[in-house]
């Protein structure tokens, strides 16, 4: 027997198999909802996963007390060659650089270190200051002798800054 469309309708055959879609709007609602919470919950874990990053990256930077012997260690470790540039990105935003060597003219492999940076404006007053961890457990230490290259971004800089390069004061080291 054939239909009002065209299509052979037999025992077998379904309303679905006839119309060509659903027999009742229900199967259609589901897979809407479905496919909704699914991007709910990728929605939601990505946020999650942003926030907690934030929170990592934007932690102060804890550690503990220096002992005798690595604070007396600090003045082996210094900058060298510090320059700055500038570069715009193709989002028109300008980015910043600081290009310099750290030398570790001491005995002992530098595990850790943290630079304190600090940048003035025309009056020499300090507009930027900040904390970098310039070598990290996770990576190559600085071995006695060693010089190794450090390159820095630097998104936002205060307006009133003097283009100059900062003062590079190591304030951390572990060995």
């Amino acid at each position: 027997m054939r239909t009002e469309t065209g299509r052979v309708w037999n025992r077998q055959s379904t309303i679905e198999d006839l119309q060509g879609t659903p027999a009742s709007g229900h199967a259609g609602r589901s897979l809407i909802l479905m496919i909704f919470a699914i991007s709910a919950a990728i929605a939601g874990a990505l946020a999650v996963t942003a926030w907690w990053m934030h929170g990592r990256i934007t932690r102060p930077l804890a550690r503990p007390p220096l002992s005798a012997e690595e604070r007396a260690y600090l003045p082996n470790v210094v900058l060298i060659d510090a320059r700055m540039s500038a570069a715009d990105t193709p989002l028109g935003n300008t980015e910043t650089y600081l290009d310099a060597q750290i030398v570790n003219r001491g005995p002992r492999t530098v595990r850790e270190l943290d630079l304190q940076l600090e940048f003035f404006d025309l009056l020499n007053q300090v507009v930027l200051r900040q904390v970098s961890r310039s070598v990290r457990r996770d990576a190559a230490p600085l071995k006695p002798g060693e010089t190794r290259s450090l390159h820095m971004v630097f998104e936002h800089m205060p307006t009133g800054w003097n283009q100059a390069p900062p003062v590079c004061t190591p304030v951390y080291v572990a060995f």
